[in-house]
């Protein structure tokens, strides 16, 4: 499920320990204890993730080396789950079992950043594991003020945790991983520190949820988070074909009835159900059902109230959580509240790929083009957080990229992020961090535009490039620029002027 920025909590953080962990107090260890936890522990192992980090400044240059630590469980044959964040970037991945230091190499199998969940497997399954039960994960959400235990390897120590605590409130959480999805999520009042990532939570002898994720600082006491069984089953479901989808969405915006006068001027009747609809991508899941002033009263059956909350297995949630057990291409009922009488329509569930401008991004290698000392870079949220852009264009093209369907022009968004300095493109630093609009009388919709409109120059003596709202051209003598290329990459250490995604 997308979150619009201006509803995402603040400090939500995820709980991958760096390594190497500092030395902090332990939680309850159980490491006198291994024996008496029974088969069901063996199957909770220790994950090491080497990660590579790339430079959003300077995409030429090789990736950062970085790591942590989390903790994966047995789920099938040769098939362990743990967080998307623990294994996000891996390089090399090991994992270790209880009582047994030696480490075993794996490698992701699937991974899905929008519900941060993966899938691993062992590179070489041996006899390790041969004998491990995998944990079963069960069919229903833990209610609420019932007991669950927590169990990892978090920060305090190297062997096998166990914490205890209590299920304190089912709602829809941002999911920090992406920074833009919210799913549903419980929150248990157990310690859970960075390292339990992707550790079972169990209640019985069923697994219940992931650990994933928890408040920084003081801005909350015991109040940790876990993926619970109805979105670790939809991600298992969904790579049975091999592949990892995306979540599908309404693509809609909407808004709570609650004033009397406001349902009586619309003649809804006075009974707390339904939403308006304020917004419907015209490109989007509900563009030909429903339409801007129609009251949403219910969605594949299940009663919309008045602020957009249903009722699903007993628990009151958002209704997106319809949406979340379906998948791309599923059917969606939807009864409306039109021109003062019911009316039902049908539609078929979509991806909305638009809203991912603004998630974090993983194993992507930054695109650029560099010219005359210029890069050009399509902007995303790791662009707008690397180099800070600030110019008002620039941000309007970033926040209101899906809301005011600009993808619809524009399928990336070309930027001038930097310049190398050269005699060649001297005084031109001002231009930094806009929108490139055209080059040479080319409008760029792409990096790839911007690259083709720069190797085939038509027979001038200059190379201009408009940038967006700006009035001023750049403009280049183009018989200087091919050996400026070769000074300026010479300088700055870049093997090629470009990377372009395939």
């Amino acid at each position: 499920m997308f979150c619009p920025s201006f509803l995402r909590p603040a400090l939500l953080v995820c709980l991958t320990a760096i390594a190497p962990p500092p030395a902090l107090r332990a939680q309850d260890s159980a490491d006198e204890k291994t024996s008496s936890l029974g088969k069901q522990y063996e199957s909770i192992v220790n994950v090491e993730c080497s990660a590579l980090r790339v430079d959003y400044r300077t995409p030429w240059n090789a990736a950062t080396p970085s790591g942590g630590t989390g903790t994966a469980f047995l789920i099938g044959p040769n098939l362990f789950m743990t967080n998307a964040h623990v294994v996000s970037d891996a390089s090399r991945i090991t994992i270790k079992k209880v009582g047994d230091s030696t480490p075993h190499r794996a490698r992701v199998k699937f991974i899905a950043h929008d519900c941060d969940l993966a899938l691993l497997e062992l590179e070489t399954p041996g006899p390790a594991f041969a004998k491990a039960i995998p944990l079963t994960i069960s069919t229903e959400i833990p209610k609420l003020d019932t007991t669950v235990k927590v169990v990892g390897y978090p920060i305090g120590g190297e062997r096998i945790s166990v914490t205890r605590g209590v299920v304190s409130r089912v709602d829809y959480q941002e999911f920090s991983h992406s920074g833009v999805d919210q799913h549903l999520a419980i929150q248990i009042d157990a310690a859970i520190n960075p390292g339990n990532s992707g550790g079972p939570v169990i209640q019985g002898t069923n697994v219940v949820g992931v650990a994933f994720q928890g408040y920084s600082g003081d801005v909350a006491q015991n109040t940790g988070y876990m993926i619970p069984t109805p979105v670790m089953r939809r991600f298992l479901k969904d790579v049975e074909d091999g592949k990892y989808d995306h979540y599908g969405e309404l693509a809609i915006q909407h808004y709570p009835i609650l004033n009397p006068a406001q349902r009586k001027a619309l003649n809804l009747p006075d009974n707390d159900t339904g939403v308006m609809i304020t917004a419907v991508d015209s490109t989007g899941t509900c563009a030909n059902a429903l339409k801007v002033g129609d009251v949403l009263l219910e969605l594949d059956g299940y009663h919309v109230d008045s602020t957009g909350s249903i009722d699903i297995d007993g628990e009151q949630t958002e209704m997106a959580e319809v949406v979340e057990r379906k998948f791309v291409g599923d059917k969606l009922k939807l009864k409306v509240w039109r021109d003062a009488r019911e009316q039902e329509f049908e539609a078929t569930l979509k991806a909305f790929p638009a809203y991912l401008m603004a998630a974090n991004q993983y194993e992507k290698q930054p695109e650029f083009l560099m010219h005359a000392g210029l890069v050009f870079q399509p902007l995303d949220h790791e662009l707008m957080g690397a180099f800070s852009l600030t110019n008002l264009r620039t941000r309007y093209y970033y926040d209101y990229y899906a809301q005011d369907e600009l993808y619809k022009e524009l399928p990336e968004v070309v930027v001038l992020t930097s310049i190398l300095p050269d005699a060649i493109n001297t005084w031109l630093r001002d231009y930094t961090g806009q929108v490139v609009g055209e080059i040479n009388g080319v409008k760029i919709k792409s990096l790839k535009d911007a690259a083709d409109a720069l190797d085939k120059q038509p027979d001038s003596t200059h190379v201009v490039i408009k940038l967006a709202g700006e009035g001023r051209p750049i403009v280049l003598e183009k018989q200087l620029i091919a050996a400026a290329q070769e000074r300026i990459s010479r300088k700055y250490g870049l093997t090629s002027d470009r990377y372009l995604a395939p």
